[in-house]
């Protein structure tokens, strides 16, 4: 296993958050605003956050994002392709000023840097719910109702379509909230309906530190709801002392699978095992329901190796959704510059912190190259950053322009990321809502089609689009 021929320098990650409630925005247009070209100011903490809280603004938070309910037939393609297979955009990209490592060029042409694209659709932006502190996931009950996490407190809401919010749930563990920490990520049980299950990810505290662990129990609904019978069906090991990076999105698949994305951690100790297959730190692992590993999974048989584990070589995964093939992309927070999509495959190596397109926050390099033998290449990526946090790939029918696209949050770039995907290949970028200067942390596609998002801020808001 090959490391870095040069010391790793560690950024310093110290990010705060303001106590103040962001202004209201003012309505959308609906007509999406281009990106004043400046990604975002991280405050200075390039962590994952970018702006909020989190230590390491290229670590853009953590992601995304749950497959939501189908409110449609899957794109034609049946997969993340455009269905309309006219002529590529052609342009220059979404204005976001100079890379910071310019001497790393990309691996292939469209790898970072799409044409410029502008929806032709318009759309209206609902503010469904607000007063919720840092929210972090949501999912959606049978009847609309939604769940959304409220990552620093450990608290979870019940939240009607009339932005009503219920008691906060009973029953659930403590977490460790600070920094990124927290209860993070939440679905409901795909056999819902029966066992009325939901699931859920958190920092845990640990004796040594903390680490992600993925809970169920069930939900008993009504004025007081609650969680019953809770079981710890997945710890991220080793345990480890930080605050960073533990990435934390859930994705059930149609055969009844769990991928569950991790971080490194962020520091040297935790991220120089990102490729190594003893430990969880900067991978995606795959289980059952009830925390046992499919037989199928690539390291079952290798000695030593976790079980769990589906790929490696991962930062912070905050971003993750199928497509209409149920395949499992993910988005990952990057060093300053060097967000990456993927497409994570058994058993594949992914390269942090090998190779990647970006450097540490402080300018010192991170890479020799941003390539190397038995490592894959990301689909597409970002320098300067967005930190991405949330994610979906379109499939409803109230915006079929949209079909088969990738939306993902971004922190620092305060925008709703649209890319248009033909062939695996990013073909064309679009920032939107970008006039509303709000951190967009989750990314759901909700029952009836419309776009769900949740705004990161201490003043937190469940916002809606669907057309105008």
């Amino acid at each position: 296993m090959r490391f870095l021929s040069m010391p790793l320098i560690v950024a310093a990650l110290l990010v705060g958050c303001s106590d103040d409630p962001d202004p209201t925005p003012t309505p959308d247009s609906g007509t999406p605003q281009q990106d004043s070209g400046t990604p975002q100011p991280d405050a200075g903490n390039p962590p994952e956050d970018a702006g909020t809280q989190e230590p390491d603004a290229g670590n853009p938070p953590e992601d995304g994002g749950t497959q939501e309910p189908d409110a449609g037939n899957p794109p034609e393609d049946g997969g993340t392709q455009e269905p309309d297979a006219g002529p590529l955009p052609s342009g220059p990209p979404v204005p976001q000023g100079p890379p910071n490592v310019p001497e790393f060029p990309p691996a292939f042409p469209g790898q970072t840097r799409a044409p410029a694209v502008q929806s032709q659709t318009q759309f209206q932006v609902t503010e469904v719910a607000s007063g919720i502190r840092n929210p972090w996931g949501l999912a959606f009950l049978p009847d609309q109702r939604m769940l959304v996490t409220e990552k620093p407190t450990g608290r979870l809401f019940i939240v009607t379509q009339q932005g009503e919010k219920s008691a906060a749930v009973t029953g659930l563990p403590a977490v460790d909230g600070r920094n990124q920490g927290g209860l993070l990520d939440v679905e409901v049980g795909p056999d819902y309906a029966e066992s009325r299950l939901i699931y859920w990810t958190y920092s845990e505290p640990r004796q040594g530190g903390n680490g992600l662990a993925v809970a169920r129990a069930k939900l008993v609904d009504g004025a007081q709801p609650a969680v019953e019978n809770v079981q710890v069906i997945f710890r991220m090991m080793p345990t480890l002392e930080s605050t960073l990076h533990s990435g934390g999105r859930l994705v059930f698949t149609p055969d009844g699978k769990l991928f569950v994305t991790l971080g490194e951690r962020s520091i040297l100790e935790g991220r120089k095992q990102a490729r190594d297959v003893k430990s969880h730190f900067g991978k995606v692992v795959r289980i059952n329901p009830d925390g046992s590993v499919p037989q199928d999974n690539p390291y079952v048989n290798t000695p030593e190796a976790k079980p769990e584990i589906w790929s490696v070589g991962h930062r912070n995964i905050l971003s993750a959704a199928l497509d209409g093939q149920n395949r499992l992309w993910i988005v990952e927070m990057g060093p300053q510059g060097g967000d990456e999509l993927n497409r994570p495959e058994a058993g594949k190596d992914y390269g942090w912190p090998t190779i990647g397109y970006g450097e540490e926050y402080s300018g010192a390099p991170i890479h020799d190259s941003p390539v190397g033998e038995g490592m894959e290449q990301p689909v597409y990526y970002w320098d300067p950053v967005i930190a991405p946090s949330g994610m979906t790939i379109y499939s409803g029918t109230l915006f079929p322009e949209w079909r088969g696209n990738i939306f993902v949050g971004g922190l620092a770039a305060q925008a709703l990321v649209r890319l248009m995907v033909r062939n695996d290949r990013v073909i064309g970028e679009e920032h939107l809502l970008k006039n509303r200067n709000e951190r967009i942390r989750e990314v759901v596609q909700g029952p009836e089609g419309a776009l769900y998002l949740l705004t990161d801020a201490t003043n937190g808001k469940v916002l809606k689009l669907t057309p105008r």
